[in-house]
């Protein structure tokens, strides 16, 4: 470095710090820093594999066994490899067999499904269902919790019929993408039966602390969503997410205190 030289002042530093979107990225002449599409390289890879990576049904079974629930069913859809997993999602969306399912009449069956990233579900399942159990069985009945593979969200709705259960909460693994490949989504479905759309659904994504959404906040907007649910008698557009008014409300008291 020359005398007096001074490398450049990084502007951007401290906004990348909050975000893990692709901002700021710099330059080499008309291209980027090699390091930085080294970075998008790894990062694409990353992806690709966590959605081919197979969910091992075993393991999650096992991790989620010293919670306080039943033992953990396995339903598979009718794609029978990760293969035409993608290539048909029809196929993903209808079950290959419902039978050794119970009837349940339960309040609420929970569905913990490997999507498009089974990387996710093996990394944060466990831990999303203890938050939800935690928060939800208090309250209301649970059905067995079933692992689901080679899923499409639809999946559920003939899980839920099949478990005559009154609502669905399916823990899914979303697509990856270039910054997070390990991210889970909750689909809330009331009345679930096979032919539901996505306007009769409610989302919550984005769940992969410590980056993203954590266990315990999805499972209060759940929580709220089912009981939202349960005296609107339907899910979808026409509920809205009350949770955030609720904490509003008990930080107001709190400061009146």
């Amino acid at each position: 470095m020359t005398a007096g030289h001074r490398p450049a002042e990084d502007h951007w530093a401290e906004l990348r710090s909050t975000t893990r979107a692709r901002i700021g990225l710099g330059r080499a002449g008309t291209s980027l820093p090699s390091r930085r599409v080294l970075e998008f390289k790894a990062d694409h890879a990353a992806a690709r594999d966590a959605v081919h990576e197979p969910l091992d049904v075993d393991d999650l079974a096992r991790q989620i066994g010293d919670l306080d629930v039943e033992p953990a069913l396995h339903v598979q859809s009718q794609a029978g490899s990760r293969s035409e997993y993608l290539r048909r999602p029809d196929r993903g969306r209808a079950p290959a067999d419902l039978s050794h399912l119970p009837d349940t009449g339960a309040d609420l069956a929970i569905v913990l499904a490997d999507g498009l990233s089974p990387r996710a579900l093996g990394e944060h399942g466990r831990g999303l269902l203890e938050a939800l159990v935690d928060t939800l069985c208090p309250h209301y009945s649970l059905a067995p919790p079933v692992i689901a593979t080679q899923t499409r969200v639809a999946l559920g709705d003939h899980i839920g019929e099949a478990l005559r259960a009154q609502t669905m909460v399916l823990i899914i693994g979303e697509r990856p993408g270039l910054s997070v490949a390990d991210s889970l989504g909750i689909h809330l479905t009331h009345l679930p039966r096979p032919g539901r759309t996505d306007a009769d659904r409610n989302c919550i994504s984005n769940i992969h602390p410590p980056d993203g959404l954590d266990y315990a906040t999805a499972a209060a907007i759940t929580a709220a969503l089912v009981d939202g649910a349960r005296k609107l008698g339907r899910s979808g557009v026409a509920l809205k997410d009350t949770s955030r008014d609720q904490l509003a409300d008990t930080d107001a008291r709190i400061l009146d205190v």
